[in-house]
C-alpha cells in the first residue's frame, strides 16, 4: 500500500472520531522503522515502516501535531535518520535521549513544551513497560507489535475516545454530586 493510499486510509479513519487527539507521540525504533538506531550507521539510508509516512501526513493533514519520544542512546544517529526521511518539520517535539524512566521524563518535556494535558495526547509504542508507565501519566498509549499502522490508529482513536467519554462522564458525575453537596450546604445555612 503506498503512502497516498496509507494517507487516504489515514484519513477516512480519522473522519469517524468526533474527538481527536491534540498531539499524537510516536516512538521511533519499531514503531515508525524497523531497527534500533544504535544498530545502524549515520551513513545508511534508512526506511519507515509502510504505513508510517502515510499516517503521520494524514495527522498533519487533519491539524494534529506530532512529537518523538525515543529513549535511543544514539541520538545523534536518529536525528540523521530523521533528516535523512525528510520528516524532521513534522513534528512539534523531538524527545530523543538515553533514559531509564520508561519515557516519563520525555512526556514531561514534551508537555513543558507543547502545553498540551497529558489526556489530550495519544502515543504509539513497541514496548509494554513504556505503554504502561505513560499510561500512568494519563496519555491514551498504544502497543505496537510490527510498526505503526492504520489498524493501530484506528485501535489508538478509539481507545483515546473512551478515555474523553470516561473522563466526561466522571466530570458529569462529579458536577451533579458536587451541585447537590451545594444546594443541601445552602439548605442547611438557610435553617
Amino acid at each position: 500500500m503506498g503512502d497516498d493510499n496509507v494517507k487516504a486510509e489515514a484519513l477516512e479513519i480519522l473522519g469517524m472520531f468526533q474527538v481527536l487527539p491534540r498531539l499524537v507521540v510516536f516512538d521511533l525504533d519499531y514503531t515508525l522503522w524497523p531497527f534500533y538506531c544504535e544498530c545502524r550507521s549515520k551513513r545508511e539510508m534508512p526506511s519507515l515502516y509502510p504505513h508510517a509516512r502515510g499516517i503521520l501526513y494524514a495527522l498533519k493533514e487533519k491539524g494534529i501535531d506530532l512529537a518523538i519520544a525515543s529513549r535511543s542512546p544514539t541520538a545523534d544517529i536518529a536525528k540523521t535518520f530523521i533528516d535523512k526521511l525528510s520528516i524532521k518539520s513534522m513534528f512539534v517535539a523531538q524527545e530523543i535521549f538515553s533514559s531509564w524512566t520508561h519515557k516519563t521524563d520525555h512526556f514531561q518535556r514534551i508537555h513543558t513544551r507543547t502545553g498540551v494535558p497529558f489526556n489530550s495526547m495519544l502515543f504509539f509504542d513497541d514496548e509494554n513497560r513504556n505503554i504502561q508507565a505513560v499510561s500512568n501519566m494519563g496519555v491514551t498509549s498504544i502497543l505496537v507489535g510490527n510498526g505503526v499502522t492504520v489498524g493501530a490508529l484506528r485501535q489508538g482513536l478509539t481507545k483515546y475516545s473512551e478515555n474523553v467519554n470516561t473522563s466526561e462522564k466522571n466530570k458529569q458525575k462529579w458536577r451533579t454530586k458536587f451541585s447537590k453537596n451545594s444546594s443541601s450546604s445552602e439548605q442547611n445555612e438557610k435553617n
